[in-house]
């Protein structure tokens, strides 16, 4: 390892940020891919004059530099042990469009999906789609050479690079555009390292026998993902020897697909795509065999103008089943298919649409292959589309260690031999006892083909390297392409000498030395790689660590496998311009190190390799998880279900077992005794008013100076209990530590509204452990979740709906408890039986039990935020529909994201900057641009504190709201 004090004097050198701490190279040891390999350090530059110090440095201590962005690669390519250079926090920047040429140009971390939103006003988009769009950046898409659903319809991101401005290995900037042939002429003759390079490449393919093996031995041309080593094909489609030629030649489609192996990409400048039409339909055929879907896909491509050609298998649709977002998104799935074929048609004209669709499901029919063909419209059609694109994701959701294995999921052949190939597929699996993964892009003739290993055993190791040979051979039987759009990288580069034969493999490693003689870029990646059975993710046949949780983790066998459930796919890494709110942190730092990713990767790493009895303490875990915001987002919205809020609790119980708890934390966590006790003296508020001694109570508990202390209510049951004369049954409601003492109002506001619905009201006052929960003091946490679960299994109770106001607490009951009670039948009971109050009215609601005559019909236009626990474990639309129930309300939902606070985290001053960062993001902005006559509702006592902190508007409860227009 490199001196600590050569990188203190790097990063003074640089404008952005260098670290070299334990905890950032253990971030990044990873990728999406099967990989592990500890960097020297990450270094985040912030111009390409930093680029050029760090070539530099590279090259002066005989080290490499591994570019990143997103992270996405499942191949290995952003994994090493030099220094990883990730563009995507500072390099960032949308530089110029140019609508008339239909251009745009753009820094390598620019997220494809928000280049895309910035160029829509102007019609225009980047077609390739991966289905990391909404994190994947553009420097990454070339790199790989990206292509996507659209590729069948666009092409692929090599067919859209015009420009690449790049750092060469002597530090030297230059410009690949296309040249005409006297341009090309003289870049050959310049005596300089970029003259050297277009030399080397001409010479390179003047060779009878290099042009004769890549005729013979790359992928067939009909075959449009095609990313096998360089692509020296893709020069020679450009006639660069034949002085008659009028061929421009452009290195930037040869650098498409390099992998960052060459140069570094500092500027990219891309053709862009008119907005495809408006109207589009999908047909969604289901299959009884992956056979019968594959034997479908070259009829319908041949005799129809597809927009994308699909297929998911039943693996990856079981998977879905699972995750509480994409159940959602599964609804048109009929039965229980083999395969599904996702086929997209789109038009400018509605009639010409049905024409296309009814032609269509004629040519489906006419082969009589499958049992159902649903037909998507509108949002519909983009449910599917988020369902596929969670498909890779969700693999890291099968329970266990065999998982769906990256090594062959990127094969790519000709349509006429896609039948056949996939044949010879399952008979190498069947010999090996495997049962495969299906999930392709149908229409290009390229399978997401993974077997399923066990890579912490050493024979599965062994077959992982087999079944990879296996299939080389076959995917080079067929003149296909080894790498359809994932790249090379770790896993397939070895085998590129096989696939190329050894007069081209030589060529590669000729021109990578040309470019690259001190081996600066990304080292091992395309030639002279290692193999590609080490640098594992996991040890193969160690000894499994036991790790002993207070909390239950025997749904994922343990807390190491919930942990190993993250496979770096980095979802978490979307920002708030994305649906969906993981992970808020991140959206507000852009610092790799607040994902969910991040945290999953640095709890795996320590609690594997740690020395220590307690493997949970540990400064570097403390740090990693410390913006945590306890949201729940990565328990829905993550494709492997990695539920860090889960994991964060039992970290902090283990942590401060070892270390202790602070004052702040006693008094957080048991602010329920805290504030039953003040409010016996109702004058103790005037301490909590007064500026100077709120502000001594601020700085003795580390609260942040801007913040309002919230005031305690004398609270009376008496006051609000009374009897209903109607019967529309009995509820339970359950007065948490929130609602009885800060928010007692709504209290009230909730038995009036409940009791004049016609309901008998009974009730429990209890606090529901949340805040023992944010802190760490578990033990008292799980005699609460158990004392709570003994009073509502009381007989008198035990069949009643138990209703909640606060989210964080009554969610409690289906989320944590679940964890924390031995008895797991009774603590699943009580689950069933616990509702948000929107969730029960919502429901009566729907089914005629409450009238709309119940509530006058004055006009209001309302705004909803939705606390993030309601997002992640129940639904938005319970809140939208009862505050749409009364005659003349408009409501509507406020896509906001996480407000910030997080019950105590907002009030952390440390804390401070990132909770209103967060709610600057999106819902702050949102509730200033509402009128003073729009009334704004939360239904979270910590998100009401946040808006009345940052906006100055008071927030309403949805109970409040109904309560008043009650007749």
């Amino acid at each position: 390892m490199l001196n600590p004090d050569k990188f203190s004097g790097l990063e003074t050198q640089i404008e952005g940020d260098l670290l070299f701490d334990k905890l950032h190279r253990t971030i990044y040891a990873t990728d999406a891919s099967v990989y592990r390999e500890l960097p020297l350090a990450v270094a985040y530059p912030k111009k390409k004059e930093d680029v050029q110090t760090l070539i530099l440095f590279a090259k002066a201590h005989k080290t490499s530099l591994i570019p990143r962005s997103g992270g996405t690669s499942i191949a290995g390519q952003c994994v090493g042990k030099g220094i990883v250079v990730d563009v995507s926090r500072y390099m960032n920047n949308i530089l110029e469009v140019d609508t008339k040429n239909k251009t745009v140009c753009v820094e390598p971390g620019v997220i494809r999906d928000e280049l895309n939103r910035y160029i829509k006003p102007h019609n225009l988009f980047f077609s390739p789609n991966t289905s990391t769009s909404n994190r994947c950046t553009i420097g990454g898409m070339v790199g790989n050479n990206s292509s996507g659903t659209t590729s069948i319809k666009y092409g692929v991101t090599r067919d859209k690079v015009l420009e690449i401005e790049a750092i060469l290995s002597n530090g030297n900037t230059v410009v690949f555009k296309a040249l005409s042939p006297k341009e090309l002429e003289a870049k050959i003759i310049q005596k300089n390292l970029e003259g050297t390079i277009y030399k080397t490449l001409v010479e390179t393919l003047s060779k009878k026998n290099v042009i004769t093996e890549i005729e013979a031995r790359y992928p067939k041309p009909q075959i449009h993902r095609r990313n096998t080593g360089y692509a020296l094909d893709s020069l020679l489609e450009m006639e660069p020897l034949q002085k008659d030629s009028n061929k421009p030649f452009n290195l930037c489609k040869f650098l498409s697909g390099s992998e960052g192996t060459l140069v570094f990409i500092t500027k990219i400048k891309l053709q862009l795509d008119d907005l495809p039409p408006p109207h589009r339909v999908t047909v969604c055929a289901h299959f009884d065999s992956v056979a019968d879907c594959c034997a479908s896909v070259k009829m319908i491509t041949e005799r129809h103008d597809l927009y994308a050609c699909e297929m998911m298998d039943k693996v990856i649709l079981d998977c879905t089943k699972n995750n509480k977002v994409q159940t959602r998104n599964r609804s048109f799935v009929k039965g229980d298919p083999k395969a599904i074929l996702m086929l997209e048609l789109r038009s400018d004209d509605k009639n010409d649409l049905e024409n296309q669709k009814n032609d269509l499901l004629k040519t489906i029919e006419s082969q009589n292959l499958s049992y159902e063909n649903a037909l998507l419209y509108g949002g519909d059609v983009n449910k599917a589309e988020e369902l596929r694109k969670a498909g890779l994701g969700l693999l890291g959701n099968m329970k266990g260690d065999r998982k769906g294995v990256a090594c062959i999921e990127d094969t790519a052949v000709a349509l006429e031999d896609f039948s056949e190939y996939i044949s010879r597929f399952e008979k190498i699996m069947e010999k090996h006892q495997q049962k495969s993964v299906f999930f392709a892009h149908a229409g290009a003739g390229e399978l997401h083909l993974r077997p399923l290993l066990n890579l912490k055993k050493q024979e599965d190791v062994a077959l992982f390297r087999e079944i990879t040979t296996e299939v080389a051979e076959l995917v080079r039987s067929f003149n296909g392409s080894m790498s359809g759009e994932h790249g090379d990288g770790r896993v397939r580069s070895e085998f590129l000498e096989m696939m190329v034969g050894k007069t081209v493999y030589n060529a590669f490693k000729n021109i990578k030395k040309t470019f690259d003689p001190s081996n600066i870029f990304n080292s091992g990646k395309i030639v002279n790689v290692p193999p590609m059975d080490e640098d594992l993710r996991y040890q193969p046949d160690r000894r499994e660590p036991r790790i002993k949780t207070l909390m239950d983790f025997s749904d994922t066998l343990g807390i190491l496998r919930a942990v190993e459930q993250c496979n770096g796919s980095g979802d978490c890494r979307k920002t708030h311009l994305s649906q969906g709110m993981m992970c808020p942190s991140y959206q507000a730092t852009k610092n790799e190190k607040d994902t969910t990713r991040a945290r999953a990767n640095a709890l795996r790493e320590f609690l594997t390799h740690s020395p220590k009895y307690n493997k949970f303490d540990h400064k570097e875990l403390k740090d990693v998880l410390d913006l945590c915001v306890a949201c729940k987002a990565c328990k829905g919205e993550c494709p492997s279900n990695v539920d860090i809020t889960a994991l964060k609790t039992e970290f902090l119980y283990q942590y401060k077992k070892a270390n202790g708890y602070s004052l702040q934390d006693k008094v957080f966590a048991f602010n329920h005794s805290i504030n039953k006790m003040v409010a016996k003296f109702p004058k103790a508020n005037v301490f909590l008013k007064n500026k100077h001694t709120a502000s001594l109570a601020k700085r003795i508990l580390k609260i942040a100076p801007s913040r309002t202390l919230p005031t305690v209510k004398k609270f009376n049951i008496r006051d609000v209990c009374k009897t209903s004369s109607k019967t529309k049954g009995k509820v339970l409601l359950f007065l948490d530590e929130f609602s009885t003492y800060t928010d007692s109002d709504i209290v009230k506001d909730a038995f009036d509204l409940l009791l004049g619905l016609g309901y008998d009201v009974d009730y429990f006052m209890g606090d529901s452990g949340r805040g023992m929960l944010s802190v760490g003091y578990l033990k008292h946490a799980k005699q609460l979740a158990e004392k709570n679960c003994d009073i509502v299994s009381q007989e008198k109770w035990k069949d009643l709906p138990i209703l909640g106001i606060e989210p964080s607490a009554i969610l409690s009951f289906r989320d944590e408890y679940l964890r924390l009670v031995q008895d797991k039948k009774r603590a699943n009971q009580v689950k069933e039986r616990a509702f948000l109050i929107e969730e029960f009215l919502s429901k009566d609601m729907a089914r005629g039990v409450i009238e709309k005559e119940a509530f006058h019909s004055e006009k209001k236009d309302i705004k909803i935020h939705i606390h993030c626990h309601q997002k992640s474990l129940s639904n938005q639309k319970v809140t939208f529909d009862i505050l749409n129930f009364p005659k003349n309300y408009s409501a509507t939902l406020m896509n906001t994201g996480c407000c910030g606070m997080a019950g105590g985290f907002g009030y952390h001053k440390e804390h401070y900057q990132t909770s209103i960062g967060i709610a600057n993001l999106s819902l702050f902005p949102k509730i200033k641009n509402a009128s003073l006559d729009t009334i704004i509702v939360a239904n979270g006592t910590s998100c009401r504190q946040q808006i009345c902190d940052g906006t100055e508007r008071t927030a309403l409860h949805p109970v409040s709201i109904l309560r008043q227009a009650l007749v």
